[in-house]
């Protein structure tokens, strides 16, 4: 009976060098956990910076705050928030499709509530697969409307921004420095998990 028992203990143990293997590798482990941490908190850093890139452009030209947009020219007083933009900044091979676009009402309404919904979705970290990919959408639509880029073929930073829309919807960014673990938690996310 002993030599059966002496065996299984033999067997459950792992072997010397595998224990030592194990406990040289802690502090990598430690700093890969570490990384990751960082590389989360980063994450969630540039998804609410994202997020108010779109919600200042929102505010500045809903009210004029005269960063981009003059006091007259607000969209409460009456202005075209679209209109400036594909009337006079588009060109390219899209251009003439965009300049018929400007000054449609339901375009503005669109494009500023997407604005809203962008930038507070990101800062909050609710419904930030939703969020980045409207977003990562109007981008590559501001893309195509000043093709080709003025400082590269084709490369520009609505590109950029586009894919990191998609890289912080993929790593789920929402649920660092974000209200995104909650809001997963909540009745209407489990009933419609795509609003994640």
């Amino acid at each position: 009976m002993s030599d059966v028992h002496e065996r299984r203990r033999h067997a459950a143990a792992p072997p010397p060098e595998a224990s030592a293997h194990v406990a040289d590798h802690g502090p990598v482990v430690e700093q890969e956990r570490s990384s990751r941490r960082a590389l989360r908190v980063v994450g969630g850093l540039i998804r609410i910076s994202l997020g108010w890139v779109f919600l200042w452009a929102f505010l500045d030209k809903t009210f004029g705050l005269g960063h981009e947009t003059a006091s007259a020219d607000a969209w409460l007083r009456g202005g075209e928030p679209t209109t400036g933009f594909l009337a006079g900044a588009t060109a390219g091979p899209f251009a003439g499709f965009y300049q018929g676009l400007a000054g449609q009402s339901w375009l503005d309404w669109l494009f500023m509530i997407g604005l809203l919904g962008i930038g507070v979705a990101l800062i909050l970290g609710a419904g930030v697969r939703i969020a980045a990919g409207a977003g990562a959408v109007m981008l590559v639509l501001m893309w195509t409307a000043v093709l080709p880029p003025a400082n590269n073929p084709f490369m520009d930073d609505h590109l950029i921004y586009a894919l990191v829309l998609v890289a912080l919807a993929l790593g789920d960014a929402g649920r660092t420095l974000g209200i995104g673990r909650w809001w997963e938690r909540t009745a209407l996310v489990r009933r419609w998990p795509a609003l994640t």
